[in-house]
Formats: C-alpha cells, structure tokens, sequence
C-alpha cells in the first residue's frame, strides 16, 4: 500500500525565482513544512533578503545567485547545496514570467519585434529546463525527488496580448510531461515531475495590467474575474497546499500531472 505520508520535514529544495510574488509564497510554504529551503535569483540582495526572512521565521534556508539560463552558474548552485545539506529532494521552477515589449495587447502580433519572442520563450521555457536538467540529475543519482514546473492558464487557452509567453508555458506542460515519462522509466517512481497551473494572480509584471492606479481593477480584470466562478484573483498562498502535496510522499504515484489552482476558471465554459 503506497504511503499517505505528507511529510516534508529536513528535505532540501531549490525554488528558482523564490524572491518574486508566487515563487516566494512556494518558498514560504516549504520553509513552513520543514524543508530546507534554497532560494536562487539573479539578486544577490532579493535573495539574501527572502532568506532573512524565512530565517526570521525559524527555517534553515540559503540564497543561490545564479541565472537560470546560465548552465555554469546552475552547477555551481547545486554544488553549493549539496555541500551544504548533502542532496536535493525538491525543485520548484517559478523563475519567469512576462516580457513587456513580447505583449500583443494594442498591436497585432506582427510587429511584435521578434527578438522579444525570443526573450519571453527563454525566460520562461528555457529557464524551466536548464535548473531541470542541472538539479535533476542529483535527483537522479538518488533516485528520488520532486520537480515541480510552473504553468499559466494560457498554455492551453488563447489569453489575449501574451502569444509567446502562452508558447513557452504550453512547451512547459510537454516538458513536464516527457520528463515524468522518461525518469520513471529510467530511474524508477522516486523520481517524479508535475506542474502548477496558476490561474490569474496579481504580480509585479501583470500589477498595471488588472489594477488601475487606484488598485481598482481593469476592464481586463473584471473579463477574467467574471470568467472565474469563485470571483477573486489567486492569493499566493493558495499555491502552497497543491505544491506540498506534489512534493510529498502522498503524491507518490502523481506525475506528469499538470494542476490548475485558477479557482474554477479552466472549467467554466462560460455558460
């Protein structure tokens, strides 16, 4: 009988972009269940700061400085970690986001300058895979951990304004699905990959898109909040109990999973 147990006490776990609005409520959430939490960014200060705080809190936690899309910088993390605390169990890819000047909204997609496109596919596609390939290898040679991706809820429907951003989350949902096939069969059911499908969140890149100056919010945001049946934006907090439970023994035989917590809005078919 596979065990229920959702305990995450001592493990280890990197959250690429763990300083921002969602991946910093991720590396909350961890911190608060015991792991061990490492926090990389390109901010040495974001980061630094994020883990004086999750060690103000009473967790064991560390800043990594690295660019996701830097491999050398990637390894150096990892060997960093695992000097540290010896292994890592857990990898949350929440480094990414919008790129404005990839955004569609008051222009048609032709004039979009191509090496935007370009930019908002790295940052968000390549920036899942290089941390994957780097830090699931130490899974690998234990033959156990989590990955935990980051999709949108425009990897599967057309969001308006944001074409390239909704091609490199699609690609992300493939990806999690052909790296969950390709570990287990290669490494056995230690080892798994899924992914988060936030609905629609108020963050630093999309702020002045669902809130007008005076925090009421937009046209665009009243659209999506009319589409969503529980009525509200996402608190960050809501990632975390679907992000503990992948992580943990009671997801044991979840992967190739893509979760939406969007409150209702990829099941409402607008009727």
């Amino acid at each position: 009988m596979a065990s229920s147990n959702g305990d995450l006490r001592g493990r280890v776990a990197v959250v690429t972009g763990g300083y921002g609005v969602l991946g910093g409520a991720m590396a909350e959430g961890l911190a608060a269940a015991g792991v061990r939490v490492a926090v990389l960014g390109r901010s040495p200060e974001a980061a630094a700061e994020k883990v004086a705080e999750l060690s103000q809190a009473g967790a064991e936690a560390m800043p990594l400085v690295a660019d996701v899309l830097t491999e050398c910088a990637l390894r150096k993390a990892r060997e960093r970690v695992i000097a540290a605390w010896g292994r890592v169990d857990i990898l949350v890819n929440a480094a990414g986001g919008h790129v404005p000047e990839a955004r569609t909204d008051h222009a048609p997609p032709f004039v979009m300058p191509l090496p935007a496109f370009d930019e908002v596919v790295r940052l968000n596609l390549h920036g899942t895979v290089y941390p994957t390939l780097v830090f699931g290898e130490a899974m690998a040679q234990q033959k156990k951990g989590s990955v935990v991706n980051v999709s949108s809820m425009a990897a599967t429907q057309a969001v308006s304004g944001v074409f390239g951003y909704s091609a490199a989350k699609a690609a992300i949902e493939n990806f999690t699905r052909w790296m969950a096939v390709d570990l287990a069969r290669r490494y056995g059911q230690g080892l798994r990959v899924n992914a988060l499908a936030p609905g629609f969140f108020v963050a630093k890149q999309n702020r002045g898109v669902l809130l007008g100056p005076d925090g009421a919010p937009t046209e665009r945001a009243r659209t999506i909040l009319a589409r969503t049946p529980m009525g509200r934006f996402g608190d960050p907090s809501d990632l975390q109990g679907p992000l503990l439970w992948l992580c943990s023994d009671a997801a044991a035989f979840v992967t190739g999973a893509v979760i939406p917590v969007d409150g209702g809005f990829s099941a409402d078919s607008g009727i």
